[in-house]
């Protein structure tokens, strides 16, 4: 193990003998900035209202970073090809959760710390909790495991607000055929995978209900859009009062 990875380790809580330690950096959080996530399963319409909520908080005034998961750096992007390509099929899951965390780990770094730490908002399309809810539940790899390298990817960084929009699986069943562009290796699992991740993705809302918000993804887009503007706005002028 190299000194840097030794250090990033140590930092976030994850000792060489399994003994939790204490992360100097999530105290600090997210400094000046707000973090904002969205997440759900296939199909549930979180990256259309992502980029939304974006455009209302630019014309508001505020300075906006808009990324994505897997993805949003240069490295992290090249990831997500291979993650998301139909054609690695034969990939494993741990391999498939490795290549998630290395992702995590550099935008991490890369966009998401230095944006908060100069006051901006950060709206992010998927983050920690995809990893959960896919390769935890999804996949069955365990979810200890999985809280432990997210912690060390993140740096201890978690969301101010995670934005979960919720639908059935036959709905987001019914979308997928719908769709112009051609799915991805994950759309392409079956329905019971899918299932797997929503009931993964409602547990993680059950435990931590001040900071998800929860909406059915079922309801008219400019609905769904008008809830999430008045809960971040609410936020954002809590946060500066």
């Amino acid at each position: 193990m190299t000194e840097d990875c030794a250090v990033r380790i140590a930092e976030c809580g994850v000792a060489g003998d399994g003994v939790s330690i204490r992360n100097p950096k999530s105290e600090i959080r997210n400094g000046k900035g707000t973090f904002i996530t969205f997440e759900g399963i296939d199909k549930c319409g979180k990256t259309t209202q992502a980029k939304r909520l974006v455009q209302t908080l630019t014309h508001a005034g505020h300075e906006v970073v808009f990324t994505r998961e897997p993805g949003g750096t240069a490295i992290s992007e090249q990831i997500r090809a291979i993650v998301l390509d139909w054609k690695t099929d034969g990939m494993t899951r741990c391999t498939e959760l490795f290549l998630m965390i290395a992702s995590r780990a550099q935008h991490t770094e890369e966009v998401i710390l230095p944006a908060l730490h100069d006051g901006k908002v950060v709206v992010c399309d998927r983050y920690a909790d995809s990893t959960v809810a896919y390769q935890g539940y999804g996949r069955g790899l365990d979810l200890a495991t999985i809280a432990g390298l997210n912690r060390i990817a993140t740096l201890g960084l978690t969301p101010d607000l995670t934005i979960l929009l919720d639908i059935s699986i036959e709905e987001a069943v019914r979308r997928r055929g719908c769709a112009v562009i051609s799915e991805d290796r994950m759309e392409q699992e079956d329905s019971d995978f899918h299932k797997r991740v929503r009931t993964g993705y409602m547990t993680l809302a059950r435990l931590d209900p001040d900071r998800f918000l929860v909406l059915d993804g079922g309801q008219p887009v400019d609905r769904i859009e008008e809830q999430i503007e008045q809960c971040v706005l609410e936020k954002l002028e809590a946060r500066e009062t």
